[in-house]
């Protein structure tokens, strides 16, 4: 089975994640991206998928930085160099026989230059719909397993269990026998 990267295009996702819009327009970007790291790291842990996140320089002008957090790989494009064209040579040199790579984005130009490689793409929403979908079932998951652990934790099996209710209706109807 092949190897699974994906490459997030994260100013793309800032401005089509409604939650992380709303940071952007009210001057929080930092804090857009803050969440935006938080809920892939997350995702990370749960789907076991490379990712790569990809900012434009354009919002923080700088020199090219790459580096891990939380076991994503961050990257900061050059001011001279756009995320677009950064995500599309970096999809190209990645995708192989042994490596598919999706690249998350809802930018159109962007989508014909990754396809001709062969990668696929995931919408800005969609990948936003498969993120809160498995935090969802994750969080389920570990509510039932919670739920199961209270059972398990009681001294009594089912069958005294079941013997203690019919006791306990026995004492209820001779209590309302006795006072009325």
């Amino acid at each position: 089975m092949k190897q699974q990267l994906l490459i997030v295009d994260a100013y793309n996702m800032i401005g089509n994640w409604p939650e992380l819009n709303r940071l952007k327009q009210s001057d929080r970007l930092p804090d857009a991206r803050d969440e935006l790291l938080n809920v892939l790291t997350e995702y990370k842990k749960i789907t076991g998928l490379n990712i790569s996140v990809i900012f434009d320089a354009m919002y923080v002008p700088g020199n090219s930085k790459r580096y891990r957090q939380a076991d994503l790989e961050i990257v900061w494009t050059s001011k001279n160099q756009t995320a677009d064209s950064y995500i599309e040579k970096y999809a190209a040199d990645q995708q192989s026989r042994v490596m598919q790579v999706t690249v998350a984005t809802s930018d159109q130009a962007e989508q014909w230059v990754i396809f001709s490689e062969g990668a696929l793409r995931i919408p800005a929403l969609e990948l936003r719909k498969r993120v809160h979908e498995a935090l969802k079932e994750v969080r389920h998951t570990a509510v039932r397993s919670q739920d199961l652990g209270s059972v398990r934790k009681s001294p009594w099996d089912a069958q005294q269990l079941s013997a203690l209710d019919q006791y306990r209706q026995q004492l209820e109807r001779e209590h309302s026998k006795h006072h009325h």
